[in-house]
């Protein structure tokens, strides 16, 4: 590392309530000082190092506390957040001094790759989409934990309704709590194709429903109804940072697959500035969505996919579920071509892949999705399809020739 690409820089190591700073340069000496998290002592860091004429500034991302440092310090230097994996320090006695060290001497000679930091509007839409997400599994934990209180009370409408928080199970169940409707009332409640079940649902109301069951519900409903209320204020607040971005926001859309929550989370977690990523391939590593190469002696091993974005991995899986559902169209058919041979996971995860390659270039072009149909993958292996199925004929004991359908 003899060779400066940095002239002045300054190496931090990041703590939750202290900076240890390392600067180096040509006309400093080297000077290694401690700072406090608190906001006035990362101005006085601030002030120091445009004192020194510092240019360059390191450090790792260190859980959430790396977001104040680089807030204060992002309008004054040219910041580099660094993967902490590729900050590893030589052999040897391990300090917060030695570690600041280091990381100035690996800045100066260019060793460092910046991590992907979006601007601080997509940082705020990405805590929105983050919390959101947080919230609806919170909400679908409070529903499972109403079901497991009705099973206790052997109440078991949720073996006859598949939705049991649809219109008709949520109407039972406030009539269950309310405990003034005869089971074959509380039936009656039943919506559209329900009604033909109307005696199976009479016979699932009849359980030992007792007051501590009351209780338990009442306080899950209440507290879905919070959860509910609060995502409908995140949603609100989502919608106001996306209107700077309105155009990709429905152009994500046209994806199979990608609906509002889907297209706002690509965006949050991507940004709407595609110049970051020098190619698709780049963003689907950084991502975590690519397979890892793991090469030794000339043997591939585990080819498992890298550590990536693993909010974005999960929308883009939730994405991808939606699109295996979809009918006539490429995405559906790729997840199909898959499931067989590789399982539901890995399948989910190569349309995953796919949906995040459309949304680079569809946000890199500005242009919207375009459909090749569910036989595009046909046509397009249709020489090793017919090869093959020729060659299982044979080995049957066929004799097989081919002629082209008008």
């Amino acid at each position: 590392m003899d060779e400066i690409i940095i002239d002045k820089g300054c190496g931090l190591d990041v703590h939750k309530e202290t900076v240890v700073a390392c600067v180096m340069g040509s006309g400093i000496k080297k000077d290694i000082r401690t700072f406090s998290t608190m906001t006035n002592d990362l101005l006085r860091l601030k002030t120091w190092l445009s004192r020194l004429g510092i240019t360059h500034v390191a450090m790792e991302s260190t859980g959430p506390y790396w977001k104040p440092v680089f807030n204060v310090l992002e309008d004054g230097f040219t910041l580099i957040l660094a993967n902490a994996r590729h900050i590893k320090n030589v052999p040897g006695r391990k300090t917060d001094v030695k570690d600041s060290e280091w990381i100035c001497r690996l800045l100066r000679s260019g060793l460092l790759s910046a991590s992907f930091v979006p601007s601080q509007r997509i940082r705020e839409l990405r805590d929105l989409t983050r919390y959101r997400r947080k919230l609806t599994q919170a909400l679908s934990a409070e529903k499972n934990r109403i079901q497991k209180v009705l099973e206790d009370a052997n109440v078991k409408i949720s073996s006859v309704l598949s939705d049991t928080f649809g219109v008709s199970g949520s109407q039972m169940i406030e009539a269950i709590m309310e405990g003034k409707l005869r089971e074959e009332e509380i039936a009656d409640l039943a919506k559209g194709r329900l009604k033909s079940k109307k005696e199976e649902i009479r016979e699932a109301l009849v359980g030992y429903f007792h007051d501590h069951h009351r209780f338990m519900i009442k306080a899950s409903l209440e507290h879905i109804k919070y959860l509910e209320k609060l995502i409908s204020d995140l949603d609100r607040a989502t919608k106001e940072k996306l209107e700077q971005y309105q155009k990709e926001y429905e152009l994500l859309q046209t994806i199979p697959g990608v609906k509002e929550q889907g297209a706002a989370a690509i965006i949050a977690e991507i940004g709407a500035d595609m110049d970051v990523f020098p190619s698709e391939g780049h963003l689907s590593t950084w991502a975590g969505m690519s397979p890892g190469n793991n090469e030794s002696a000339g043997k591939k091993k585990s080819g498992k996919t890298t550590h990536g974005n693993k909010n974005l991995r999960a929308a883009l899986t939730q994405c991808a579920w939606a699109a295996s559902k979809t009918k006539n169209t490429y995405l559906s058919a790729k997840y199909h071509s898959l499931v067989g041979r590789r399982g539901k996971k890995r399948s989910l995860i190569a349309v995953g892949h796919k949906i995040l390659v459309m949304a680079y270039h569809i946000i890199k072009n500005g242009v919207p999705y375009k459909e090749l149909g569910k036989n595009y993958l046909l046509h397009r292996r249709e020489d090793k399809i017919v090869k093959n199925h020729i060659k299982r004929l044979r080995d049957l004991g066929y004799e097989v020739e081919l002629k082209k359908a008008a």
